[in-house]
């Protein structure tokens, strides 16, 4: 799951980001709202955190134009990301002008980061009826909710980045993935990798799925192109 995080306060920002990635989502950073909005604009969001005062484009203008409620605003595949909305205001005609701009709902500064994972994993469920559920390929088993893996019924000791390229193998069928594409859905955009550390990562869940009693082409190279899943 991407999930773009607006916020100006850096110290905040850094502890939104590490919590998030810590639960293994992929997070990408925005310190204001016009460089939000250019990440939207070039990249699908599961769920946008967004802090309501920011310099360049407000929270609440931001909102306005993701939901397309601005004569200017082209309604794109954001539209109807879940958004939840933080702020330091915390009157009622201030949560509802939040609620009414777009926002899926309303947290207000300061916050306990627990109940703040709560309602992120609320939306996101809301967001996707997919997300909970299990994903199966042959004998492969995987539990988006907890982020374990069995293959013929033996636990899979995978890593974050691990798991996160073999769900999205997995998700995608019998798609081939370039590694420039496994490297926009499984990493941040300012953190992306080298595309031989995608060689190296999917060398590493082969070695991992062949002890268990995988075939060597369970995952399976398509040169030229990428992988996919045999």
């Amino acid at each position: 799951m991407r999930i773009l995080v607006v916020e100006d306060d850096i110290q905040l920002a850094e502890i939104l980001v590490e919590a998030l990635t810590r639960r293994q989502y992929v997070v990408d950073l925005a310190k204001d709202g016009e460089a939000a909005w250019n990440w939207v604009e070039s990249m699908k969001y599961d769920l946008v955190v967004l802090d309501v005062t920011l310099p360049k484009l407000d929270g609440i203008r931001f909102c306005h134009r993701l939901r397309g409620c601005e004569i200017t605003s082209s309604v794109h595949s954001n539209s109807t990301s879940p958004v939840l909305m933080l702020t330091a205001r915390d009157t009622v005609a201030d949560k509802i002008i939040g609620l009414d701009a777009g926002a899926d709902d309303y947290v207000t500064k300061p916050f306990d980061l627990e109940e703040l994972m709560a309602r992120v994993r609320a939306l996101l469920r809301r967001g996707s009826s997919a997300t909970t559920a299990n994903l199966s390929w042959s004998s492969l088993h995987l539990n988006p909710s907890t982020h374990e893996a069995t293959y013929d019924n033996q636990p899979l000791f995978l890593t974050p980045k691990e798991y996160a390229l073999l769900e999205l193998l997995v998700s995608s069928g019998r798609r081939v993935l370039s590694r420039a594409g496994i490297i926009e859905r499984v990493w941040s955009l300012d953190n992306s990798p080298a595309e031989e550390t995608v060689t190296s990562h999917i060398r590493g869940l082969r070695h991992k799925l062949k002890a268990l009693g995988a075939p060597e082409d369970f995952i399976q190279t398509v040169h030229g192109l990428g992988y996919r899943l045999k």
